[in-house]
């Protein structure tokens, strides 16, 4: 029996603590051998790297882990075999840690040393694998460890305020603790608490803290972290220790989030009220605040502003009015009417710089704040209302050019991960592949060699999800037939499956298509398919010219490349080039010719219909789409029956499919944009891809908006809002059927009119004033709360943003539900911005005021 053998049953068994007691026993002759064997067993048992999840040798890691501890001769190898990639995400038990340290424990000093360094420079963020370890072995050892970021965010996560008093790491890594690229990822509110205390303690020394919290959130700006307020708030420096770092806390308010920037403000203000804050950094604070589009912000510096009254107006009056000035341009009347309340005492002390600053920012005050300024500060200037942005159209993506050569296009080949690249690559690749094959197929095949003959299993497992495995099967089945035709005989090649919707079915047969011919040598010299557009349409006469390529090689056109083409088509095709198709030859060619003549896909009659779907505890917004499409000879089997019950990583590329049928397209889009409405997919960034498409745009379109509008992700909504503005400057924008689709989901609860207001609100200020305010128009019947009811949350935003637009788009409106809740008494934000408007769209009618 060898001493492997004796080990064995053990760690087959999964015993940890028997096999860490047998490799204590064993001697250096044994423990050799015992690495030979170890290693073996590992190749054999772990073959093809397969984690440690996926088989029943799974109970076998940790002992295995005590046995290469034990046994092997160098640090390094000990390192490199605790964060083996077959140990990864193994459950850590902290007793694992003791054994390890028994078993090396009689190495000597230098050789623990040093694999305490290497482990310790091992460890990874986030999920901080052997991290107790390696803490062990540094406090054990005594060596410094190295400015790792993952063994500092290891160390913060688990300090505790008893155990650091003996903690040898507190004096090494408490300097060092704002200065670690890993203070994000370990610094918590609970840490935060921690390092109060110990500063409170004497163990870590409170000047250094102070300085190391407000030189790192200085230097972070934008990204630094809201947690390192919450210390900084705890710590509660005095006046003193705020004097000393005033200037820092003033430099923080530019960029700052606006937790950290209320932070500095609250500390700079109390330093004012003291006296003792100069007037140099009074003006720079007042002014970065001003410039600071978050509300909170905007309130607190018109709140400090509000004490500027006392004996010391005078000196600040200048200062003031001029920060007074700008929070009116931000024209939120809360604020404007604030603003106006503190500039007309100033104005018998204010000098001649302040106060046309401010004559020259009421311009966009409603009629009666302006009477008062005018009232303090004389006659203002005439109202010139500046000119609206010019809306143009974001143009369509650039295509990128054809591929040069074989080399170009299998390097191109090699770097396609699938639905994560674009639409535009894949097409790229795909018409290199008809093109290279055909005019140089030698040198194609060659250069593919490499690529192909490396192992890639899914050449032939699993075509039906992703782009790149479908690409995959085209080039291979010219590259190498046989293998090709080894796959098919498998019958496992298939090109769609039941979760698989008929735009995506589409992609993937095209590239499927292509094996055929392919295996029997035949080959497809041009796709019929290919965008000559960024938005997806193929140019008429281009399609005409592939076509007589494919009738003089005599080659019959694939089908779904057929279908393809034809929906790329542009929606107008001129008489000469209907009457060259007309020429054509070959069935392709007259269904070319049908198509281009009118006898193409109609426009779909589409409704929706929103609901809250369910499924045990779970629910989300969703959408029946109902959609009719009268035409017997669609080109893609399918297209009329949309469905949300797969989730698609390629929503990008559907628009690019119908780039002449954009109300189809949104029909099948919308159910995907409604169900991730509350996440952070982002999914909403595809809208912009729609609204370059031709077509009108209808019910769908409308419900795919108003969706995005409303989704929880800043930058779908952002991309909803470029849409928008897209659709605004073609003179597009389906202003009725968003209204009722935005009116539809705002009171079904389905998406929250804060959102909504806000984009509305960024679209009127970039140029889309008039598809605003006409929006408006419509939805603010629906939203207005009759009297004695509550308004929703969110009212009073979509009432500024109608008013932002109804100014340049000189609207004028008969609106008896806003004229009613402008006549109400009170002084609530949603009262004003209903009077702000009401004054706007029929400023001959009378107000009651509160």
């Amino acid at each position: 029996m060898t001493a492997w053998n004796d080990l064995y049953p053990f760690i087959r068994g999964g015993d940890v603590a028997r096999t860490a007691q047998l490799v204590a026993g064993l001697d250096p002759a044994a423990r050799k051998a015992v690495a030979a064997e170890m290693t073996e067993h590992m190749r054999k048992a772990f073959r093809g790297g397969r984690p440690w999840w996926e088989g029943a040798q799974r109970h076998q890691i940790r002992p295995l882990i005590m046995v290469g501890a034990g046994c092997l001769g160098g640090p390094a190898a000990v390192a490199a075999w605790l964060f083996r990639r077959e140990f990864r995400r193994r459950r850590e038990d902290p007793r694992d840690v003791a054994r390890i340290l028994g078993l090396v424990r009689d190495r000597p000093e230098a050789w623990r040393a040093d694999l305490a360094r290497r482990v310790a420079a091992r460890v990874r963020l986030p999920e901080l694998q052997n991290w107790e370890l390696a803490a062990a072995l540094v406090r054990e050892t005594g060596v410094e460890p190295g400015d790792d970021a993952a063994f500092m965010a290891g160390w913060l996560r688990g300090l505790k305020a008893e155990p650091a008093v003996t903690d040898p790491l507190v004096p090494v890594l408490g300097p060092r603790i704002f200065e670690s690229d890993g203070l994000s990822d370990g610094l918590t509110t609970d840490t935060a608490d921690t390092l109060v205390r110990l500063t409170e303690a004497g163990l870590l020394e409170r000047e250094a803290v102070l300085d190391g919290v407000v030189g790192r959130l200085l230097r972070d700006g934008q990204n630094a972290l809201p947690v390192l307020a919450y210390l900084h708030d705890q710590l509660d420096p005095g006046l003193d220790e705020t004097a000393g770092r005033a200037r820092d806390y003033a430099r923080m308010l530019p960029a700052a989030p606006v937790v950290v920037a209320e932070s500095a403000v609250a500390r700079l203000r109390a330093l004012d009220e003291a006296g003792r804050l100069e007037e140099e950094l009074f003006a720079e604070a007042v002014e970065a605040l001003t410039f600071r589009p978050a509300p909170k912000l905007l309130r607190s510096v018109l709140s400090w502003l509000g004490v500027t009254a006392g004996p010391r107006a005078a000196g600040r009056a200048d200062v003031a009015l001029r920060a007074l000035a700008e929070v009116i341009g931000h024209e939120t009347l809360v604020l404007q009417e604030r603003a106006v309340r503190l500039a007309v005492p100033l104005a018998p002390v204010a000098g001649e710089e302040g106060r046309e600053a401010l004559r020259e920012a009421a311009a966009v005050l409603p009629a009666e704040l302006r009477e008062r300024i005018a009232a303090a500060y004389g006659d203002l200037p005439e109202d010139d209302e500046p000119a609206a942005p010019v809306l143009v159209a974001a143009p369509a993506p650039q295509l990128p050019p054809p591929i040069g050569s074989p080399g170009d296009l299998v390097r191109e080949l090699t770097g396609f991960r699938g639905s994560d690249d674009d639409p535009y690559t894949f097409e790229r690749l795909l018409s290199g592949l008809a093109e290279w094959s055909h005019r140089e197929p030698d040198t194609l095949r060659e250069a593919l060699r490499p690529w192909w003959e490396h192992p890639r299993h899914y050449y032939g497992v699993d075509v039906r999800n992703e782009a790149g495995d479908l690409l995959h099967r085209a080039f291979l089945a010219f590259a190498s037939p046989k293998e090709s035709r080894r796959i098919a005989a498998a019958g496992s090649a298939r090109g769609g499956g039941p979760d698989c919707g008929p735009i995506e079915r589409l992609y993937r047969r095209r590239a499927l298509e292509l094996v055929a011919p392919f295996e029997r040598g035949s080959g497809y010299p041009v796709l019929l398919a290919t965008p000559t557009s960024g938005t997806g349409h193929v140019d008429p006469g281009t399609l005409l010219d592939r076509l007589g390529r494919l009738e003089a090689s005599r080659v019959q056109a694939l089908p779904a490349d057929l279908a393809q083409a034809l929906l790329r088509l542009p929606r107008e095709v001129d008489e000469t080039t209907v009457a060259r198709a007309r020429t054509s030859t070959s069935d392709a060619g007259r269904a070319c010719a049908a198509w281009m003549a009118g006898d193409r896909l109609p426009d779909p009659g589409v409704s929706c219909e929103p609901y809250t779907g369910r499924h045990y505890w779970s629910t989300w917004s969703d959408v029946r789409v109902t959609l009719t499409l009268p035409f017997a000879g669609s080109p893609v089997e399918g297209l009329d029956a949309p469905s949300s019950g797969y989730h698609p990583d390629s929503l990008a590329w559907w628009p690019l499919v119908l780039p002449s049928h954009r109300e189809l397209a949104a029909a099948h889009l919308v159910p995907h944009v409604a169900r991730t409405v509350d996440s952070k997919t982002g999914v909403a960034s595809v809208l912009c891809d729609l609204v370059r498409c031709d077509g009108p745009a209808g019910t769908a379109t409308a419900y795919a908006l108003a969706y995005g509008l409303g989704h929880a992700d800043p930058a779908a909504r952002s991309s909803t809002a470029d849409a928008l503005l897209t659709l605004a400057a073609r003179g597009e924008t389906p202003v009725e059927a968003l209204g009722t689709a935005l009116a539809d989901l705002v009171t079904g609860g389905y998406v929250k009119l804060n959102r909504v207001s806000a984009v509305l609100g960024d679209a009127a200020r970039a140029g889309a004033h008039e598809a605003v305010w006409a929006l408006a128009e419509r939805l603010l019947p629906a939203l207005l709360p009759a009297d004695g009811d509550r308004p929703r949350a969110g009212l009073a935003d979509l009432m500024a943003a109608a008013s932002t637009a109804a100014r340049p788009a000189n609207a004028r409106a008969h609106l008896p539900a806003l004229a009613a809740m402008a006549s109400r008494k009170g002084s609530s934000r949603v009262l004003q911005e209903a009077r702000r408007l009401h004054r706007l769209v029929a400023p001959c009618e009378s107000v009651t005021e509160s």
